[in-house]
């Protein structure tokens, strides 16, 4: 059984004690603490190295990104060591580029080949790799112009609610371009000349930020809001530094700059690995564990590649717990599978369920179709999880247009899980499912449904009960009830098995009147979301299921078995299980959808019954709908 590591350091002549001590019976007592640990093993050379088999391969030859280990004891003297070391084994160590994030220390490093093995051997050295390429096209995202293909103009109104601000990071936007009335853009420090692909995919990824989808006939719709562009891609094909440098740029902007919505449809050309979080994300994570921002991130377009090797699983940093990441499907009808380029899952433990979404990102027979590039030009096409992550982030920016800032990022987040549309296919392909290509399915209760938002904050350890407002009355026929709730977690890069440091544990009582024992005052549990639908046997056993930040489940029950249900909502903290630590607040979300069989005016019964404790959401800016009979 997979267990979780601990990395002890000490001197070696004490190591040599505890080996000692261990060979003799009963060293320990009874209730010792060291009698729970399996096994002690000094981590080897085929520990620290990764994809170091075939030089060929690297992206800059003679390039590496070293991972050490850095406790707050000592941090400075390792610093110095390993800096010390690497000059020692010929190599170079950029310190003027180095990433801390939690206990992890990143740093560019320049050695040959024959040195890597000696470089490996830093005691404190957790892994060494060829340093990655950033992603930022692949051949399905070659563009094309639509020849002979026209669209009405663009619209001449700004925003509907210039009060939302959304970034997005990429390549820039031309400067005369017909998008500069609802985006406005800025270079990054250092960010280097100008590249015309790059303008292009800044521009396409824009217009999917800004319309969505367009069509041939329709009007095009005007934009939820206008959008900061920052580039952060220039002249950077031969730089090789450039993911270090990237990452600088968009930390150093979204750690002083506030944003309610961020797209990036770039990082690292790297599918994730379940034993190592790459900066990446632990930095983004971090960002994002208030719950104050909505990040959409591009899965990746490496989908077809071989699967068993790991190689079409999502690239960094998809892997993002606290981020939305999202998958190609293929279409805007129906009958849309996932793109066959779109990455998949699984994700990490915790984090399995990647992509989050899916939203429609083109393909070779109905590619995303864009706004051209100036007011002469065709339109552009192509397809990729570029354009599919910013069109999902609209339609939550189209959301908080509608109903005003009562909504949170997270409470939009769980919006966009809980309406996705599922297919009967695994979750690793398509995540919770594809989201609806028209705002109304958000906004807009279904006939005989109505669906409820908790939001707020939670403190350790904190209980929470949440009414499932079933009016009383309803007691035949089925209640189909949905839920999602989503997290934000502080997080540790050094433990990918228990990254997460904050959870919500749900108990869903059905029953008021059924207790869960005689004298009991709670009534009695019932399970609702069910672990055992995606999590492999391995994450049941050692409970890691519990620390996902985002859960979903549909059922189907009898009326008669309800009777004033609720969710108690409780949240666990590892910190808190800390001696002596103090952990915080995070912000929660939970949405529910109830839909009965018999019952079609069940929206307004419970809008009268739950009056003192409900607040209907009511419109702020009307956004342009179209309510179907």
């Amino acid at each position: 059984m997979e267990t979780a590591e601990l990395f002890v350091a000490g001197r070696l002549d004490n190591f040599s004690r505890l080996a000692e001590r261990l060979a003799t019976v009963d060293a320990f007592p009874e209730k010792s603490p060291i009698r729970l640990l399996e096994g002690f093993r000094a981590p080897s050379l085929a520990d620290k190295k990764r994809g170091t088999e075939n030089p060929d391969n690297y992206a800059t030859p003679g390039l590496f990104e070293v991972g050490l280990h850095l406790p707050l004891r000592d941090r400075a003297a390792i610093e110095q060591a390993f800096s010390e070391y690497a000059e020692v084994c010929g190599a170079i160590a950029d310190f003027d580029r180095r990433i801390k994030i939690g206990g992890l220390l990143f740093v560019p490093v320049r050695i040959g080949d024959g040195e890597v093995d000696d470089l490996a051997k830093f005691s404190f050295l957790r892994v060494l790799r060829p340093m990655p390429q950033l992603r930022i096209f692949h051949p399905i995202e070659r563009s094309a112009v639509a020849t002979g293909v026209s669209l009405p103009p663009l619209p001449e109104e700004g925003p509907l609610d210039d009060s939302i601000r959304m970034a997005i990071f990429d390549g820039g936007l031309p400067p005369s371009g017909p998008l500069k009335e609802w985006a406005d853009s800025y270079d990054a420090d250092g960010v280097g000349l100008t590249v015309d692909r790059y303008l292009q995919h800044g521009h396409m990824v824009t217009s999917a930020a800004l319309f969505g989808p367009l069509t041939p006939g329709q009007p095009v719709p005007t934009p939820f809001c206008s959008i900061d562009h920052y580039r952060v891609m220039g002249g950077t094909q031969d730089d090789p530094y450039v993911l270090y440098n990237t990452l600088r740029r968009i930390w150093g902007i979204l750690s002083k700059t506030p944003y309610d919505f961020v797209n990036l449809s770039l990082g690292p050309a790297l599918p994730i690995a379940d034993d190592e979080v790459h900066p990446w994300t632990a930095i983004l994570d971090e960002l994002l564990s208030k719950g104050k921002m909505l990040l959409t991130v591009a899965a990746g377009n490496n989908g077809d590649l071989d699967r068993e090797s790991g190689n079409a699983r999502v690239q960094i940093p998809s892997d993002c717990v606290n981020a939305l990441a999202v998958g190609s499907a293929d279409s805007r009808r129906s009958d849309w599978e996932r793109a066959s380029y779109s990455a998949i899952g699984p994700g990490r433990s915790p984090g399995l369920v990647k992509p989050d979404i899916l939203s429609f990102g083109g393909s070779a027979v109905e590619p995303f179709m864009f706004a051209p590039m100036s007011s002469k030009a065709s339109p552009l096409t192509a397809s990729g999880t570029s354009f599919a992550a910013p069109a999902a982030l609209r339609m939550a920016a189209g959301i908080r247009a509608h109903f005003g800032d009562h909504l949170t990022p997270l409470g939009l987040k769980a919006l966009l899980v809980h309406c996705a549309e599922t297919a009967k296919v695994p979750l690793e392909e398509v995540g919770w499912g594809r989201i609806p290509n028209d705002i109304e399915k958000f906004v807009v209760c279904e006939q005989n449904s109505v669906r409820i938002l908790y939001q707020g904050e939670i403190d350790p350890g904190q209980s929470v009960r949440m009414p499932i407002p079933l009016p009383d009355g309803i007691d035949s026929g089925m209640v189909t009830i949905g839920a999602t709730y989503c997290i934000s977690s502080p997080v540790d890069a050094r433990t990918p098995s228990t990254y997460t440091g904050s959870a919500i544990e749900p108990f869903f009582r059905p029953h008021a009147k059924k207790m869960a024992t005689d004298g009991s005052t709670h009534a009695a549990p019932k399970s609702f979301f069910q672990v055992g639908d995606y999590v492999p046997e391995s994450d049941l056993r050692r409970g890691a299921h519990k620390w996902e930040t985002t859960k979903h489940k549909t059922k189907k029950l009898r009326a008669s078995s309800l009777f004033r249900p609720v969710f108690d909502v409780r949240h666990l903290s590892r910190i808190e299980q800390l001696a002596g630590n103090e952990a915080d607040t995070v912000e929660y979300a939970l949405v529910i959808t109830i839909k009965t069989s018999q019952e079609s005016d069940i929206y307004n019964k419970v809008v009268r019954t739950y009056a003192d404790r409900l607040e209907i959401l009511q419109p702020q800016i009307e956004v342009p709908i179209a309510i179907r009979p």
